[in-house]
């Protein structure tokens, strides 16, 4: 979308976002980090009202605090375009979708669990879903490439290694992660204040 067609007015924008939400949930199957890829898509290189920076660490803040990190994301990204209106518009609109499909299934529960062609059909969204799970890994791998920083590409390898090879828990982590990112800030800051 060119800059000049996006929604100019608050109305305008918030229901481009609800919808915007209302789309990308109801078409992402396999949980935060593709709807975080399509989130990056729609509004970081559609309508440009975040940038890849903040995209980025609303992922690492969705995927750090509790709860869902599609639901996560939706309150960061809501809040970051149309304050506490935008956050609640997002996030109505992320939810809608599952809610409504997850309250059929569970009707219906019988006779999904039985049958050879949802199974199937289950399958077949699993390959499609890890492939753009593989996105997400390469693109936001990528962001962190382009910083060219020997500490966060150290960091990233670590963290990938600390899970992969060593079975450490994500949580952990995450938290480590901070601690490190909180230090380092604290060590520049203090450094920046002495010269």
């Amino acid at each position: 979308m060119d800059q000049q067609h996006q929604p100019t007015s608050r109305a305008a924008r918030l229901r481009a976002l609800f919808f915007s939400t209302l789309y990308i949930s109801a078409f992402t199957f396999g949980g935060g980090f593709v709807i975080v890829t399509f989130m990056k898509r729609k509004f970081v290189d559609e309508l440009h009202w975040i940038d890849d920076q903040e995209m980025l660490d609303m992922a690492a803040l969705a995927q750090s605090s509790p709860g869902a990190i599609a639901v996560n994301a939706a309150i960061l990204v809501g809040w970051h375009v149309e304050g506490l209106a935008g956050m609640v518009v997002a996030v109505l609109g992320t939810i809608i979708p599952p809610m409504v499909v997850l309250s059929v299934i569970s009707f219906f529960y019988a006779a999904f669990a039985s049958n050879l062609y949802v199974s199937l059909v289950l399958k077949g969204m699993q390959a499609g879903v890890a492939a753009v799970i593989l996105d997400v890994v390469c693109s936001l791998g990528g962001d962190v490439l382009k910083t060219k920083s020997p500490v966060y590409i150290g960091l990233m390898v670590a963290a990938f290694v600390a899970n992969f090879v060593f079975d450490v828990n994500v949580i952990l982590i995450i938290l480590a992660a901070a601690a490190f990112g909180v230090v380092r800030a604290v060590f520049q800051q203090g450094k920046g204040a002495r010269s």
